[in-house]
């Protein structure tokens, strides 16, 4: 193998190099941002209101038939 060999073959390593760790960055960002959004969704949620005074077999029973 001759020199311009060996220099193409160490500039394709460190090519391959500085794209792996590009990908592992990016990918960490993302999770971080879905992170993010997750944790805005969460917040987001509010508790249902609780009904009162409804008798006690209202929302046992569900109708399956169409």
């Amino acid at each position: 193998m001759d020199s311009y060999g060996i220099a193409g073959a160490v500039t394709a390593m460190a090519q391959e190099r500085t794209m792996y760790a590009v990908s592992i960055t990016m990918l960490k960002k993302t999770l971080d941002m879905q992170g993010d959004t997750a944790l805005t969704l969460i917040a987001g949620v509010t508790q249902a209101p609780v009904a009162q005074n409804l008798p006690a077999h209202l929302g046992n029973n569900i109708d399956v038939t169409a």
